[in-house]
């Protein structure tokens, strides 16, 4: 694309007499210099040296959904109704925003803010399967970075969308920019109000670890959600002179709203004579802020290209959630209990970075970084009961729990670029140093662990001619335990699902490697990746008895796992109105449980799908339709279902500044998430259904300056 930007450039300095030029006036002279606009689409997939970047614009989706419907749509990505999302089935994967680590995607709480951040803030996504040096080793899976929409042309511009939709949902949002000379501002307020229901039954057949006896029970739950979710943002860059430049960026986004559990609960010796019946009804009310602020510094120093930046940011994650909760009954009949209970989340994360850039001749590049992470958690989790006979609330030590956990990691990297032959390497290494502190105060128990790491990772590739690319990476990676995972006290929203984490986790260490091929023929552009996993000391959910109709769900580690499997994708132009895209994963898992009592590796085979069609008849109208399908994958006390979902869009320009969108996702309502345990102590089958079929129309109206400008050093790679 630079060469194709230069090329233009010189035919645009050229006379008129060699190439054709734009005259002045009327009475232009011959050698009047002349005026090119270069105008393009960007390409819906790139493949650079070291990641997938898949542009998202297009998506109809984007209009009303939210990041994790975005996502959903990516290739390799899978996200389920809750917001969490995997990446080639791993579900340890870092989620930067423009490449800047967020407390709001850190932990327990990034499924739910993955479903608070507006999709029409997104430019594009980057998929890093492998990534380099200068990117942070936590995530076994990779790193998953969201790039938010800028302004580049001139003067004041903006979009404003509404979309309105069923149930009472609607969607809102204004964003604005004004460049000028040195100075860029940008802003944005949003609105969203969003309902779910969620349904999810449970068969269970266990063997109670007291009586020895085979109970079968059946657990039913009603949920309802409705959320308002305002937000704001606000970033602005300054050049102080022609060396140096100053950033600063803010944003703020909340949620209220109200939940409400219904749960019936069948136990006995068989599902059908029941010797215990028992309902359980919560009230509750959610509340959760997520914010960020960064400050940045870019020092251009004495050879061309050559530049240091400094960065701090700080993002603040909180979360207050209170239920009270209704137990009838019937089977034995014994008095209805009352019990409340009020969750606090405080996360902070303060970031400091140094960036140092050199260009080197020969089109070689040296990378030097260092960089400080600063996590701080509060946990406080307190329950009470109603005592029957002073009708007073008195403090359930029982599920009562504070919890406080640190974490620092010191970094340092050092990353080189450089032809080599008809290849091009980048080589890099990245030294960790981790210090965590754990306080579990309830009971005064103290833990934490430091390690150190060294991360090293390796890409090439190699143009085969104009068209064609060949590509090879390794890396080494790390999942260390989050907060949730080492917090050991149980928590007993569910009473007969409890979870409690385990404070003797280990961290996960991945090595993953990686061969590609990408290619375009006529208006056809594919690819495919064959890529190798090796997981020791992998974290996984491990379901255990604990009573006659309770079970336990906790973490533990796995000696060692593997994967294997190849990534394909396929896009392009089925005539003139007709465009494609294809993308999938046929995988291969392996998992060593013989610890948790399996007889021996256990492994499984599958194939994940994602395929689109864009039909546009009229220069004003686009159709859209998506299928995804994530298979079935093995876990190591049975297995998850698979999930199958179709998405519809339509789009009707109605004027060049004005837009008519309609969409409709989840049109079969397939989100059904099922888990299957069987273990000879456990059966027990899980199905959530997620409500998810949700219709939007809205509109799309641009202000300003135009549309399809773009600035002079428009560039595509960056």
């Amino acid at each position: 694309m630079r060469r194709v930007l230069g090329v233009l450039t010189l035919l645009a300095l050229a006379p008129a007499g060699g190439a054709r030029a734009q005259a002045a006036g009327p009475s232009a002279p011959a050698n009047t210099v002349g005026t090119v606009v270069v105008t393009g689409e960007r390409p819906p997939t790139q493949t650079l040296l070291d990641r997938k970047v898949y542009t998202v614009g297009n998506d109809l989706q984007a209009t009303s959904g939210s990041a994790a419907d975005v996502l959903n749509q990516v290739p390799s990505v899978a996200v389920d109704a809750d917001g969490v999302p995997t990446l080639r089935g791993d579900g340890n994967v870092t989620i930067l925003v423009d490449g800047k680590p967020s407390a709001q995607f850190s932990g327990a709480t990034r499924g739910l803010s993955l479903l608070q951040l507006p999709a029409g803030d997104i430019d594009r996504i980057e998929v890093l399967t492998n990534p380099p040096a200068q990117f942070k080793a936590e995530g076994s899976g990779g790193v998953i970075n969201i790039v938010t929409k800028k302004t580049r042309q001139p003067g004041f511009s903006g979009v404003g969308r509404l979309s309105v939709g069923d149930q009472r949902r609607y969607v809102f949002g204004l964003d604005g920019a004004y460049n000028r000379d040195k100075l860029k501002l940008s802003g944005g307020i949003g609105l969203r109000q969003d309902a779910k229901e969620r349904i999810t039954t449970t068969n269970r057949s266990e063997t109670d670890p007291a009586s020895n006896a085979v109970v079968q029970s059946q657990q039913n739950i009603d949920e309802h959600f409705r959320r308002l979710i305002p937000s704001v943002k606000a970033g602005l860059d300054y050049e102080l002179n022609a060396s140096q430049s100053i950033g600063a960026s803010v944003s703020h986004r909340e949620l209220t709203g109200q939940r409400y559990f219904d749960q019936h609960d069948l136990s006995g010796p068989t599902a059908a004579s029941p010797t215990g019946i028992s309902d359980r009804h919560s009230d509750g009310h959610e509340w959760s802020m997520d914010g960020d602020e960064g400050v940045r510094f870019e020092q251009k120093l004495w050879r061309p290209g050559e530049t240091l930046d400094l960065a701090v940011q700080r993002s603040v994650t909180g979360e207050r959630e209170r239920y009270a909760y209704r137990n009838t009954f019937t089977l034995p009949a014994v008095v209805p209990s009352y019990d409340d209970l009020h969750l606090g989340l405080d996360l902070v994360k303060t970031e400091f970075s140094a960036d140092y850039d050199l260009p080197l001749a020969h089109d070689r590049e040296l990378r030097l970084g260092y960089d400080l992470e600063d996590d701080r958690n509060a946990f406080d989790n307190v329950g009470d009961n109603l005592d029957p006979a002073t009708g007073q609330r008195v403090t359930n030590p029982a599920v009562t729990n504070h919890f406080r956990y640190r974490q620092q990691v010191n970094a340092a990297y050092g990353q080189y670029e450089t032809p080599l032959g008809p290849w091009r390497l980048q080589a890099g290494l990245r030294l960790e140093a981790t210090h965590v502190a754990t306080l579990q105060i309830t009971g005064g128990v103290a833990g934490g662990r430091d390690d150190f790491g060294a991360y090293p990772s390796l890409h090439l590739d190699r143009a085969l001619g104009d068209d064609a690319k060949l590509m090879a990476s390794v890396s080494r990676r790390v999942t260390r335990p989050n907060p949730e995972w080492l917090n050991p006290f149980t928590d007993y929203q569910d009473t007969h699902n409890l979870r409690a984490g385990n404070p003797n986790l280990l961290p996960q260490d991945t090595w993953s490697y990686e061969l590609g091929y990408t290619g375009t023929v006529s208006r056809l552009t594919y690819g495919a990746t064959a890529y190798y996993r090796v997981d020791r000391n992998s974290v996984t959910d491990v379901i255990t008895p604990v009573s006659a109709d309770v079970v336990l769900a906790t973490k533990m580690n796995l000696p060692k796992s593997q994967s294997a499997g190849l990534d394909f994708n396929a896009n392009g132009k089925l005539g003139s109105q007709l465009s494609f895209n294809l993308s999938g994963e046929l995988f291969h898992a392996q998992i060593d449980a013989v610890s948790l009592g399996a007889n021996g590796l256990q492994s499984t085979n599958g194939l994940n799908l994602k395929a689109g069609l864009d039909y546009r008849p009229t220069a004003a109208d686009t159709a859209q339709i998506s299928f995804s399908r994530t298979d079935r994958r093995l876990t190591p006390q049975g297995y998850v279902g698979a999930i199958n979902q179709v998405n519809l869009g339509y789009r009707r320009q109605l004027r060049p500044d004005l837009a008519a969108v309609l969409t409709v996702s989840d049109l079969l309502d397939g989100q059904r998430f099922t888990r299957v345990v069987n273990t000879p102590q456990l059966q027990d089958a899980y199905v959530r259904h997620q409500l998810g079929r949700v219709a939007y129309v809205g509109f799309v109206y641009t202000f300003g300056a135009p549309a399809k400008g773009k600035s002079p050093n428009f560039d595509y790679d960056q």
